[in-house]
């Protein structure tokens, strides 16, 4: 059976719950306390050389790290990646964006937000996330008021990962009002046979208010 070196609250490992979700694919979860530094423990670092979740084993023993490529892995032969060459590079594309323009921004002003450290990030820092990621919304906002979905006409898992942290920007104090178009694709993702509704905030762990060791 696949398992899923996971942390509840992490968004990145929400994606792939998410997808194992919609796939009805079972799965044993491992839990990585990675506030108490055992991401960092060497023999969670012989599986994953980042330290980070999620990573996935197969029953091979070989395993997997990084949410996109995880995706990319377990999607492949089924509705959530094209089989078109073009089209897969365009589900591609977006996965890519979310990690340069989402995940990194949004996600880390949600992180320091929840988690009581935003009082310790520099004004220049925390203007610099808040102003990329506006504009990221503004693209994703651009973007889906001429489709349905951010790589095309159909879901896919380019919005699986950019819902997990695109759809929570409130909670990183950012406004969603101005974005009626990512608000409806909000409501389409959700909408979703199978979607995970469950997400878990930091505040299930007494450790999140810690610096990464």
């Amino acid at each position: 059976m696949l398992t899923l070196f996971d942390y509840l609250p992490s968004q990145n490992a929400w994606k792939v719950r998410l997808l194992l979700n919609h796939l009805g694919r079972p799965y044993r979860t491992v839990p990585i306390s990675i506030f108490e530094g055992e991401g960092r423990s060497a023999e969670f670092r012989r599986l994953n050389p980042t330290g980070t979740v999620p990573a996935i084993q197969l029953d091979d023993g070989r395993v997997l790290a990084e949410s996109n490529a995880i995706l990319a892995y377990l999607a492949d032969g089924t509705p959530y990646l094209p089989g078109d060459p073009f089209e897969r590079a365009k589900v591609q594309q977006w996965l890519h964006f979310e990690q340069e323009r989402v995940e990194s921004v949004i996600g880390s002003l949600r992180h320091w937000t929840m988690t009581g450290k935003l009082a310790h990030r520099s004004a220049e820092m925390i203007e610099a996330k808040h102003s990329a990621a506006t504009r990221s919304l503004d693209i994703l906002e651009s973007e889906l008021s001429t489709r349905p979905f951010i790589a095309g006409d159909h879901y896919s898992i380019a919005d699986m990962a950019i819902f997990a942290y695109a759809s929570r920007a409130e909670e990183a104090g950012l406004s969603l009002e101005a974005y009626p178009h990512f608000r409806a694709w909000i409501a389409r993702v959700e909408a979703q046979p199978g979607f995970l509704a469950e997400m878990h905030p930091y505040a299930i762990d007494p450790h999140s208010s810690r610096e990464l060791p």
